[in-house]
């Protein structure tokens, strides 16, 4: 049988949409990559009936677990334990050893601040995060708010864990351990998953492809697909029963020998991550005009990015352009700044006045304004300079408005780049 479970996340900020909610999908990929499937992801408010009413949906679901988030500190609104104590019909109970253990965590923090001169309330909200639900299993913190583990009999196993995504994260290794967590490990199928990445390949096509493997491949409805296209990428998630795996395989291959040209990851590996492979040994400098600095932005994303990346040239205006990246002003007026001559140059001045051998480029109408017949609005020139070798330049016409047309030049850059690194050298 599979292990399933819920995650409830708490808070009238991420309901109201002031925050958005990243603890949902964090908890879900982990539980996932467990082998855990995923019923649900729910969000409420700081309200007791409301956390209630979510904790027995799940339980109707019959889950296995059920993961709260949020509603952990010393506040009149955070009541998740409590109300997560009142569902699972258990009384709640000063655990001293863990009031000691927070107050020593506060008296540390105070230590830097001034000293409130009413110790009272804060020891008040002290006394309430070392409150635990009888027979529960606490978590020690990782900022200031404990978790919880409950193994509540005939209800899922509820795990309580904070809110602040830093501290979550922190506390994860530590809940996995507690006794009701790990009884429901214990009984969990062991699954396969694989990510297969495309680029330009449309969800008409692979689905197409995907009738036909049911139809071919024995096994086929022991795999679970989801697919999911965005700023052009498509990725193809499969999880599988390890007797599945032979099936997989063969969807893989029949997959590979139809979009083979468009796939460019079959071991989940992202764009991001074959860059910064093809990277190792060179220095890299952006030129950007459209993109305002987003592909400097992305390459700078991943940790250890300055060990290729030089610098990046945001070149709005035509008189940067020239000034700052050596386009000649003359090349400007008879091509336009929206132009493949125009984005080689600007990748080549990049090479030259960063000190790289490799950079990318972009100019382009965003809108939404400024299009023309010749040169409407979603019009973007980008380019690939690599010290030595010819530099590479193309036009796409991307669709949407300012913002997506912005992304969908990021990622097309990034590709752009990916393929000319591995390009074989035409000299």
């Amino acid at each position: 049988m599979t292990v399933r479970a819920g995650v409830v996340v708490t808070g009238t900020e991420v309901l109201s949409g002031r925050i958005t909610d990243r603890n949902g999908p964090w908890v879900a990929q982990r539980l996932l990559d467990l082998g855990v499937d995923i019923a649900h992801i729910t969000v409420c408010g700081d309200r007791p009936d409301d956390l209630t009413a979510q904790l027995r949906f799940l339980a109707d679901q019959h889950v296995d677990l059920i993961v709260t988030t949020g509603g952990l500190g010393p506040t009149a609104d955070d009541l998740t334990v409590a109300t997560v104590a009142d569902f699972c019909g258990r009384e709640l109970h000063l655990d001293a050893a863990l009031e000691v253990h927070i107050g020593g965590i506060i008296a540390r923090w105070r230590g830097r601040v001034s000293a409130d001169p009413d110790p009272a309330p804060l020891q008040a909200g002290i006394r309430k995060q070392a409150m635990v639900p009888e027979g529960a299993q606490s978590i020690p913190p990782t900022g200031t708010a404990p978790g919880v583990a409950i193994a509540a009999g005939q209800l899922p196993a509820i795990l309580v864990l904070p809110g602040p995504p830093g501290e979550l994260q922190a506390m994860w290794p530590a809940a996995l351990e507690t006794a009701a967590v790990a009884a429901v490990m214990a009984r969990r199928s062991v699954f396969g998953q694989s990510t297969i990445r495309a680029y330009g390949l449309s969800e008409a096509d692979l689905a197409a492809t995907l009738r036909r493997a049911e139809q071919q491949i024995a096994g086929f409805a022991a795999l679970e697909i989801t697919t999911c296209l965005q700023l052009g990428e498509l990725e193809m998630v499969t999880r599988y029963p390890e007797s599945s795996a032979d099936a997989y395989h063969r969807l893989a291959a029949l997959v590979t020998e139809h979009h083979g040209a468009q796939i460019f990851s079959t071991d989940g590996s992202t764009i991001d991550d074959l860059i910064a492979g093809r990277l190792t040994g060179r220095r890299i400098a952006t030129a950007e005009s459209c993109t305002g600095g987003k592909i400097a932005a992305r390459l700078t994303d991943r940790a250890g990015s300055s060990a290729y990346l030089v610098g990046a040239v945001v070149a709005y205006a035509n008189e940067l352009k020239i000034g700052l990246l050596d386009v000649p002003a003359d090349l400007i007026a008879e091509h336009g700044a929206v132009s493949e001559e125009v984005a080689a140059r600007m990748a080549e001045g990049a090479v030259g006045r960063l000190g790289a051998d490799t950079a990318v480029s972009t100019t382009g109408i965003a809108g939404p304004g400024g299009g023309t017949d010749l040169k409407p609005v979603g019009t973007v020139c980008f380019a690939v300079a690599i010290a030595g070798r010819p530099t590479v330049t193309r036009t796409r016409r991307l669709p949407g408005d300012r913002a997506n047309i912005r992304a969908l030049a990021v990622t097309y850059a990034m590709h752009m780049l990916a393929e000319t690194l591995t390009a074989p050298n035409p000299a």
